[in-house]
């Protein structure tokens, strides 16, 4: 396959090689206090929704608004610093945020909640595509484990969310938000740093290439296909993982009558997992290839997913962390093996499916909100269940040889 695009960034000289993990670890530090912010609005649902008298619909068009207003706009956002790389812009996605938080603590009625919600979606779309790029360009070849440790850190982020809203906001009310404001000060600060060491490193946009199989180009065809597989099996994982994020609480207490407290806590352990895998789901597609590693997690998951409706209290806790811990770790290698598919739109790429998981997450949110309505939250863990068997389609990805750093 010809690398020729996607590793330039990484010939781009820098002092040493503890400056450029410093500034992968500064990424991925920011990474998580973009996402701990963001995960505050799902982690405080319970009391939105006994403070606007929500039904579980209303409930699903809130993180529809969050996540499609993130999703829509990231493509695009990636495809125009692809060719024009936007250092600073970084800073300008976590203002939005934190523009986002304020208007959701002070909101007096339903649409201001929404405008609150569709502000924090557009500081992720802003922020997402184009610090995946400062990642890669601080991997120093390590692709898979740059993107693990990036994407460890929103997840570390969204796993203390539902903490932040138990012991800050759920006993302060809904203007406690508000206290996130030096969270996102702290975070635009350090990523202003991050764009002075992005912006000598800025490259000039190269002409985007094709990946090979076996010294092959590959056709736009296969490549069309290939994509349309890895989009699948982002949309069964992440309709799964929105059945967590946004339901798993009232779950748990609607079926084991637990305390909101209670299930907050529990929310969280199913969310560390999930960023215990993301960290492990990169440098092993480093090791043994992409496609592998996307076989375990989207197929591999699927006894864990069929038993979980069944189980007890426990056991439901048990299961979600292993849950957790394989299907999350297939995100990663999604993204590298996108990029890799696609040398030269390392942005476009990882604005897609930054974009794809978001929209799919909102979409995944409004359905299940309405089938709960409909039905019963315990039906949609049993419906949700099948997802991961979508995991099979992983047959149909061409086998790419994969550039080991």
């Amino acid at each position: 396959m010809s690398d020729t695009t996607i590793n330039a960034a990484d010939r781009q000289p820098a002092t040493t090689a503890g400056a450029t993990y410093a500034i992968l670890l500064a990424i991925s530090f920011c990474h998580m206090l973009n996402d701990l912010m963001q995960a505050v609005l799902p982690a405080i649902y319970p009391m939105l929704k006994d403070n606007f008298a929500l039904d579980f619909g209303q409930i699903g068009l809130v993180t529809f608004t969050f996540q499609i207003t993130g999703s829509i706009l990231q493509p695009f956002i990636g495809i125009y610093t692809d060719r024009h790389p936007r250092p600073y812009s970084l800073v300008v996605g976590m203002g939005l945020t934190l523009c986002g938080l304020g208007l959701i603590s002070q909101a007096w009625s339903y649409p201001m909640l929404l405008a609150g919600a569709a502000l924090l979606g557009s500081g992720s779309s802003i922020f997402h595509p184009e610090s995946s790029r400062v990642a890669r360009m601080a991997s120093g070849g390590q692709h898979g484990l740059a993107q693990s440790l990036f994407q460890v850190g929103g997840n570390a982020g969204t796993a203390l969310g539902p903490l932040a809203a138990a012991f800050i906001i759920l006993p302060n009310g809904q203007s406690a938000v508000a206290w996130f404001a030096a969270v996102a000060l702290l975070g635009m600060t350090v990523l202003w740093q991050v764009g002075n060491w992005y912006g000598p490193r800025r490259l000039t946009a190269a002409k985007p290439q094709r990946a090979a199989v076996d010294g092959v180009t590959l056709s736009n065809a296969r490549i069309a296909g290939a994509m349309v597989v890895l989009i699948t099996l982002m949309f069964s994982k992440f309709i799964y993982m929105s059945s967590f994020q946004s339901y798993y609480t009232f779950f748990l207490i609607d079926r084991f009558g637990v305390s909101i407290e209670e299930a907050q806590l529990r929310l969280f352990v199913f969310l560390g997992a999930v960023a215990v895998g993301t960290i492990a789901g990169g440098p092993i597609g480093d090791r043994i290839g992409r496609k592998y590693v996307i076989w375990g997690s989207i197929l591999g998951v699927l006894p864990f997913t069929l038993a979980l409706p069944y189980v007890d209290l426990f056991w439901t806790s048990v299961l979600s962390v292993v849950i957790g811990l394989i299907l999350s770790s297939a995100f990663s290698a999604i993204i590298v093996y996108g990029q890799e598919l696609m040398p030269g739109r390392v942005g476009m790429v990882a604005g897609l499916f930054f974009g794809v998981a978001f929209g799919l997450g909102g979409i995944g949110a409004a359905v299940i909100g309405q089938i709960a309505d409909a039905t019963s939250i315990e039906y949609v863990y049993h419906l949700c269940s099948f997802l991961p068997a979508l995991g099979i389609l992983t047959i149909f990805l061409p086998s790419l040889k994969e550039k080991q750093a």
